[in-house]
Protein backbone atom coordinates (compact mmCIF):
# COMPACT_ATOMS: atom_id res chain seq x y z
CA UNK A 1 0.00 0.00 0.00
CA UNK A 2 1.48 3.64 -1.06
CA UNK A 3 1.56 6.48 1.66
CA UNK A 4 -1.28 8.05 -0.13
CA UNK A 5 -3.44 5.72 -0.01
CA UNK A 6 -2.89 4.98 3.41
CA UNK A 7 -3.24 8.79 4.28
CA UNK A 8 -6.30 8.15 2.22
CA UNK A 9 -7.77 5.08 4.02
CA UNK A 10 -6.54 5.29 7.88
CA UNK A 11 -7.41 7.90 10.04
CA UNK A 12 -4.69 7.96 12.53
CA UNK A 13 -2.43 9.03 9.65
CA UNK A 14 -4.65 11.99 8.68
CA UNK A 15 -4.16 13.43 11.65
CA UNK A 16 -0.57 12.69 11.90
CA UNK A 17 -0.19 14.43 8.64
CA UNK A 18 -2.04 17.01 9.64
CA UNK A 19 -0.16 17.75 12.94
CA UNK A 20 2.77 17.54 11.16
CA UNK A 21 2.02 20.26 8.84
CA UNK A 22 1.05 22.46 11.66
CA UNK A 23 4.15 21.40 13.58
CA UNK A 24 6.81 22.52 10.68
CA UNK A 25 4.67 26.04 9.72
CA UNK A 26 4.46 26.86 13.14
CA UNK A 27 8.34 25.96 13.90
CA UNK A 28 9.31 27.37 10.60
CA UNK A 29 7.61 31.27 11.09
CA UNK A 30 8.84 31.60 15.29
CA UNK A 31 12.09 30.00 14.18
CA UNK A 32 12.73 33.40 11.92
CA UNK A 33 12.56 35.35 14.63
CA UNK A 34 14.65 33.03 16.88
CA UNK A 35 17.55 33.19 14.68
CA UNK A 36 17.33 36.85 13.63
CA UNK A 37 17.84 37.75 17.97
CA UNK A 38 20.67 34.86 18.06
CA UNK A 39 18.63 32.85 20.61
CA UNK A 40 19.32 29.54 19.60
CA UNK A 41 20.27 28.30 22.66
CA UNK A 42 17.33 29.97 24.38
CA UNK A 43 15.21 27.88 21.85
CA UNK A 44 16.93 24.94 23.32
CA UNK A 45 16.61 26.28 26.38
CA UNK A 46 12.87 26.48 26.24
CA UNK A 47 12.32 23.22 24.54
CA UNK A 48 13.88 21.26 27.79
CA UNK A 49 12.70 23.58 30.17
CA UNK A 50 9.05 22.32 29.39
CA UNK A 51 9.66 18.96 30.73
CA UNK A 52 8.85 19.39 34.47
CA UNK A 53 5.76 21.14 33.55
CA UNK A 54 4.29 18.18 31.86
CA UNK A 55 5.56 15.65 34.29
CA UNK A 56 3.48 17.83 37.20
CA UNK A 57 0.56 17.91 34.87
CA UNK A 58 0.14 14.08 33.76
CA UNK A 59 0.74 13.62 37.98
CA UNK A 60 -2.37 16.04 38.56
CA UNK A 61 -4.30 14.76 35.81
CA UNK A 62 -4.54 17.93 33.99
CA UNK A 63 -4.01 18.75 29.98
CA UNK A 64 -0.15 19.01 29.97
CA UNK A 65 -0.65 21.66 27.81
CA UNK A 66 -0.78 24.26 30.87
CA UNK A 67 1.69 22.97 33.17
CA UNK A 68 4.82 23.12 29.78
CA UNK A 69 3.44 26.71 29.36
CA UNK A 70 3.63 27.79 32.76
CA UNK A 71 7.15 25.91 33.19
CA UNK A 72 8.60 27.29 29.63
CA UNK A 73 7.63 31.09 30.74
CA UNK A 74 9.16 30.41 34.52
CA UNK A 75 12.12 29.33 33.17
CA UNK A 76 12.83 32.57 30.60
CA UNK A 77 11.84 34.93 33.87
CA UNK A 78 14.58 33.08 35.88
CA UNK A 79 17.20 33.53 33.01
CA UNK A 80 16.22 36.93 32.57
CA UNK A 81 16.15 37.61 36.47
CA UNK A 82 19.57 36.01 36.83
CA UNK A 83 21.40 37.36 34.01
CA UNK A 84 19.84 40.76 34.75
CA UNK A 85 20.94 40.59 38.84
CA UNK A 86 24.23 39.25 38.77
CA UNK A 87 27.85 39.04 36.91
CA UNK A 88 25.92 36.42 35.25
CA UNK A 89 25.89 36.30 31.78
CA UNK A 90 23.01 35.39 29.47
CA UNK A 91 24.07 32.35 27.86
CA UNK A 92 26.03 30.54 31.16
CA UNK A 93 22.44 31.40 33.30
CA UNK A 94 21.01 29.06 30.25
CA UNK A 95 23.16 26.77 30.91
CA UNK A 96 21.75 26.70 34.42
CA UNK A 97 18.36 27.14 34.25
CA UNK A 98 17.49 24.91 31.54
CA UNK A 99 19.59 22.14 32.46
CA UNK A 100 17.87 22.26 36.23
CA UNK A 101 14.89 22.58 34.70
CA UNK A 102 15.05 19.33 32.72
CA UNK A 103 16.31 17.40 35.55
CA UNK A 104 13.71 18.25 37.33
CA UNK A 105 11.26 16.63 35.20
CA UNK A 106 13.18 13.21 34.84
CA UNK A 107 13.24 13.49 38.03
CA UNK A 108 9.61 13.84 38.49
CA UNK A 109 9.15 11.15 35.54
CA UNK A 110 11.14 8.78 37.71
CA UNK A 111 8.96 9.41 40.82
CA UNK A 112 5.51 9.05 38.70
CA UNK A 113 3.22 6.26 39.73
CA UNK A 114 1.30 6.37 36.67
CA UNK A 115 1.70 3.98 33.89
CA UNK A 116 1.94 7.13 31.53
CA UNK A 117 4.87 6.30 29.17
CA UNK A 118 6.34 10.06 28.52
CA UNK A 119 9.09 8.23 26.50
CA UNK A 120 6.91 10.11 23.57
CA UNK A 121 7.55 13.31 25.17
CA UNK A 122 11.10 13.06 24.76
CA UNK A 123 11.58 11.64 21.22
CA UNK A 124 7.90 12.37 19.88
CA UNK A 125 5.91 9.54 17.96
CA UNK A 126 3.62 11.44 15.59
CA UNK A 127 1.97 8.42 14.18
CA UNK A 128 0.45 7.76 17.67
CA UNK A 129 -1.20 11.51 18.00
CA UNK A 130 -4.57 11.50 19.40
CA UNK A 131 -7.34 14.16 18.19
CA UNK A 132 -7.29 15.77 21.22
CA UNK A 133 -3.25 16.60 19.99
CA UNK A 134 -4.18 17.39 16.98
CA UNK A 135 -7.05 20.03 18.07
CA UNK A 136 -4.19 21.30 20.38
CA UNK A 137 -1.69 21.80 18.33
CA UNK A 138 -4.41 22.95 15.40
CA UNK A 139 -5.01 25.85 18.14
CA UNK A 140 -1.98 26.84 19.18
CA UNK A 141 -0.85 27.06 15.45
CA UNK A 142 -3.56 29.36 14.66
CA UNK A 143 -3.12 31.41 17.98
CA UNK A 144 0.94 32.01 17.78
CA UNK A 145 0.14 32.61 13.41
CA UNK A 146 -2.15 35.58 14.45
CA UNK A 147 0.08 37.00 17.13
CA UNK A 148 2.90 37.04 14.83
CA UNK A 149 0.89 39.02 12.18
CA UNK A 150 -0.65 41.21 14.38
CA UNK A 151 2.90 42.17 16.07
CA UNK A 152 4.62 42.15 13.10
CA UNK A 153 6.13 45.23 12.99
CA UNK A 154 6.90 45.39 16.64
CA UNK A 155 8.90 41.93 16.47
CA UNK A 156 10.56 43.23 13.12
CA UNK A 157 12.04 45.83 14.92
CA UNK A 158 12.97 44.84 17.68
CA UNK A 159 15.01 42.10 16.20
CA UNK A 160 16.98 44.00 13.94
CA UNK A 161 17.02 47.35 16.16
CA UNK A 162 16.78 47.07 19.67
CA UNK A 163 17.94 50.46 20.89
CA UNK A 164 15.93 52.23 17.90
CA UNK A 165 12.98 49.93 19.16
CA UNK A 166 13.73 51.28 22.53
CA UNK A 167 14.31 54.57 21.45
CA UNK A 168 10.82 54.39 19.86
CA UNK A 169 9.27 53.75 22.88
CA UNK A 170 8.66 50.09 22.34
CA UNK A 171 8.40 47.47 25.65
CA UNK A 172 11.84 45.73 24.82
CA UNK A 173 11.25 43.01 27.58
CA UNK A 174 7.44 42.72 27.15
CA UNK A 175 7.83 42.29 23.61
CA UNK A 176 10.68 39.47 24.76
CA UNK A 177 8.72 37.37 27.16
CA UNK A 178 5.63 37.41 24.62
CA UNK A 179 8.11 36.04 22.14
CA UNK A 180 9.52 33.59 24.59
CA UNK A 181 5.63 32.78 25.58
CA UNK A 182 5.18 31.57 21.75
CA UNK A 183 8.39 29.85 21.62
CA UNK A 184 6.80 27.62 24.61
CA UNK A 185 3.42 26.76 23.11
CA UNK A 186 5.52 26.09 19.94
CA UNK A 187 7.18 23.45 22.12
CA UNK A 188 4.34 22.26 23.24
CA UNK A 189 2.63 21.81 19.89
CA UNK A 190 5.78 19.89 19.27
CA UNK A 191 6.04 17.62 21.33
CA UNK A 192 3.81 14.79 20.13
CA UNK A 193 5.64 15.17 16.87
CA UNK A 194 9.35 15.79 16.99
CA UNK A 195 9.20 15.39 21.32
CA UNK A 196 11.29 17.56 23.52
CA UNK A 197 15.06 16.86 22.90
CA UNK A 198 14.46 16.98 18.86
CA UNK A 199 12.01 20.05 19.00
CA UNK A 200 14.79 23.03 18.99
CA UNK A 201 16.11 21.20 15.32
CA UNK A 202 12.28 22.43 14.26
CA UNK A 203 12.89 25.98 15.28
CA UNK A 204 16.23 26.38 14.12
CA UNK A 205 16.65 24.14 10.68
CA UNK A 206 14.49 25.35 8.50
CA UNK A 207 14.98 28.93 9.27
CA UNK A 208 18.43 28.59 9.13
CA UNK A 209 17.94 27.02 5.64
CA UNK A 210 15.56 30.29 4.80
CA UNK A 211 17.83 32.72 5.80
CA UNK A 212 20.68 31.17 3.17
CA UNK A 213 18.03 31.82 0.17
CA UNK A 214 17.01 35.20 0.99
CA UNK A 215 17.91 38.48 2.83
CA UNK A 216 13.94 39.93 3.24
CA UNK A 217 11.97 38.36 6.37
CA UNK A 218 9.06 38.00 5.45
CA UNK A 219 10.21 35.47 2.33
CA UNK A 220 12.71 33.92 4.73
CA UNK A 221 9.21 33.32 7.41
CA UNK A 222 7.25 31.91 3.90
CA UNK A 223 10.23 30.19 3.08
CA UNK A 224 10.81 28.72 6.19
CA UNK A 225 7.39 27.42 7.25
CA UNK A 226 7.15 25.96 3.44
CA UNK A 227 10.71 23.86 4.57
CA UNK A 228 9.10 22.72 7.59
CA UNK A 229 6.07 21.37 5.67
CA UNK A 230 8.32 19.18 3.42
CA UNK A 231 10.26 18.15 6.22
CA UNK A 232 7.69 17.28 8.47
CA UNK A 233 5.55 15.21 5.45
CA UNK A 234 8.40 13.51 4.05
CA UNK A 235 9.67 13.10 7.27
CA UNK A 236 6.41 11.23 8.26
CA UNK A 237 6.30 9.00 4.77
CA UNK A 238 9.68 7.92 5.62
CA UNK A 239 8.64 7.22 9.14
CA UNK A 240 5.66 5.32 8.14
CA UNK A 241 7.02 3.47 5.20
CA UNK A 242 10.00 2.25 6.82
CA UNK A 243 9.17 2.09 10.64
CA UNK A 244 11.33 4.67 11.62
CA UNK A 245 11.52 7.28 14.21
CA UNK A 246 9.06 9.94 13.49
CA UNK A 247 10.95 12.80 15.09
CA UNK A 248 14.61 11.83 14.57
CA UNK A 249 13.24 11.28 10.11
CA UNK A 250 11.84 14.39 10.16
CA UNK A 251 14.75 16.33 11.57
CA UNK A 252 17.14 14.46 9.10
CA UNK A 253 15.11 15.63 6.31
CA UNK A 254 15.50 19.05 7.49
CA UNK A 255 18.64 18.56 7.68
CA UNK A 256 19.15 17.72 4.54
CA UNK A 257 17.10 20.44 3.27
CA UNK A 258 19.69 22.62 5.09
CA UNK A 259 22.74 20.73 3.75
CA UNK A 260 21.35 21.40 -0.09
CA UNK A 261 20.93 25.01 0.78
CA UNK A 262 24.54 25.28 2.31
CA UNK A 263 25.67 23.91 -0.71
CA UNK A 264 23.75 25.27 -3.74
CA UNK A 265 22.30 28.31 -2.52
CA UNK A 266 22.26 31.09 -5.10
CA UNK A 267 23.75 33.72 -2.98
CA UNK A 268 25.35 31.93 -0.15
CA UNK A 269 26.26 28.22 -0.73
CA UNK A 270 29.72 27.10 -0.91
CA UNK A 271 29.57 25.72 -4.79
CA UNK A 272 28.36 29.71 -5.69
CA UNK A 273 31.29 31.31 -3.64
CA UNK A 274 33.55 28.93 -4.98
CA UNK A 275 32.61 30.00 -8.84
CA UNK A 276 32.53 33.64 -7.60
CA UNK A 277 35.77 33.49 -6.45
CA UNK A 278 37.25 31.54 -9.30
CA UNK A 279 35.82 34.13 -12.07
CA UNK A 280 37.23 36.65 -9.73
CA UNK A 281 40.92 35.15 -9.37
CA UNK A 282 40.91 34.69 -13.24
CA UNK A 283 39.70 38.38 -13.98
CA UNK A 284 42.52 39.44 -12.13
CA UNK A 285 45.29 37.19 -13.77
Amino acid sequence: MSFIEAVIQYGFLQKALLTSIMVGIICGVVGCFIILRGMALMGDAISHAVLPGVAIAYMLGINFFAGAVISGVLTAMSIGFVSQNSRIKNDISIGIMFTAAFALGIILITLMKSSTDLYHILFGNVLAVRPSDMWTTLGIGIFVLISIYLFYKELLVTSFDPTMAEAYGLPIKIIHYFLMTLLTMVTVASLQTVGIILVVAMLITPAATAYLLTDRLWVMIYLSAGLGVIASVVGLYFSFTYNLASGATIVLVSTALFLLAFGFSPKQGILWRFLKARRKKQALS
